[in-house]
């Protein structure tokens, strides 16, 4: 039953959508910045099953600002409109509380956007305080169990800071998106030896989400050949690394816009995958807490390759050789993550 002050409130609405359908106990999703492009992407493909299976019923939460939450009311409309059969509910709130309340799964898209003339240390400043408050009130009235994906940028400290700042939370039950970039590389692969996407396995991504990642070919395989037999170390090294590095600013110079479709699929796939498991034999790139592993400081949002279980826990991949060039450039996204942790924590007093 709806009460009815949820669809009398300026604040937030209930929109009560599919009546029938699996019997399963729907998930509380909540999408922050629901109103944006990445949100006006993302919710349709969670609403029809692609992230949590075709059998598992959905509730949305949509957080938006209170100046964009008319925005938000017409995502709302449009989904009831597709007539989605997994979709029983949407909540529509400008309040931090109510969005975060009970949920199962958190995507924070929404993000203060680097706009022109600002470096990249304002930015940090500013997501530090937005992150550290809704890490505080998700710390209260989530489930213990939520799974937290951070999508808004700069997305592996605002992980980081959210984590901490929730600390009744298990923190490896937060991640940061670098599937857009996992993917971006598997398709410049199979463009490139002008394969089937399908052919394409176990490109990673290390570090940050930024310019400074490191895609790596290493195990690589096309087909069941190594990558690295496939391609040139020239092109591996240089054209290859530069191209996944600066995809994102390519979509921003050629769209005005930054990538929404492709972000969308990946949080989706990001998300599909930790509930559900990777394939044996194959890892995914994530942005995960890190333990130490291949000398990366513990404590950091670092990009590892990893596998996931059935269960949904995901763990770092053990045992891959680091070559000389690799060390180089997973030690370099590293450091710049190391040095927005510093801005960042100083600004939250964490």
């Amino acid at each position: 039953m709806i009460s009815s002050h949820l669809l009398q409130s300026s604040e937030h609405s209930v929109y009560p959508v599919g009546t029938s359908g699996p019997t399963t106990q729907p998930k509380k999703v909540l999408v922050t910045g629901a109103a944006g492009n990445i949100g006006y992407a993302l919710c349709p493909l969670i609403a029809q099953g692609d992230m949590l299976g075709p059998d598992q019923p959905i509730i949305l939460h949509l957080l938006e600002i209170a100046a964009a939450l008319e925005k938000a009311e017409a995502v709302a409309m449009e989904l009831r409109d597709c007539a989605f059969p997994l979709l029983k509910d949407i909540l529509v709130t400008s309040d931090e509380t109510t969005a975060f309340t009970d949920v199962d799964f958190v995507i924070f898209v929404g993000a203060y956007p680097r706009k022109q003339g600002m470096e990249r240390k304002d930015m940090i400043e500013i997501n530090a305080k937005i992150f550290a408050g809704q890490g505080k009130i998700l710390d209260q009235v989530a489930k213990k169990s939520v799974k937290v994906l951070v999508v808004g940028n700069p997305a592996n400290t605002n992980c980081l800071i959210t984590a901490t700042a929730a600390p009744s939370l298990n923190k490896h039950n937060f991640s940061a998106l670098t599937r857009l970039d996992h993917n971006r590389a598997h398709y410049q692969v199979a463009a490139k030896a002008n394969v089937a996407i399908s052919q394409v396995k176990n490109v990673c991504i290390w570090g940050n989400h930024s310019n400074t990642q490191f895609p790596d070919l290493t195990y690589a395989t096309i087909n069941s050949r190594p990558a690295t037999q496939v391609f040139n170390k020239e092109w591996i090294e240089n054209e290859f690394v530069s191209t996944v590095q600066q995809r994102g600013a390519v979509v921003i110079q050629k769209r005005g816009l930054s990538s929404a479709c492709s972000a969308a699929k990946a949080i989706v796939d990001h998300m599909h995958d930790w509930v559900h498991g990777t394939p044996q034999g194959e890892f995914v790139s994530m942005g995960v807490l890190s333990d130490g592993s291949y000398g990366i400081p513990a404590g950091l949002i670092y990009s590892f390759p990893v596998t996931i279980s059935s269960n949904g826990e995901a763990k770092i991949v053990q045992g891959l050789a680091i070559n000389d060039f690799a060390r180089k450039m997973m030690d370099r996204t590293a450091q710049e993550l190391l040095e927005e942790k510093a801005v960042a924590f100083k600004i939250c007093g964490l």
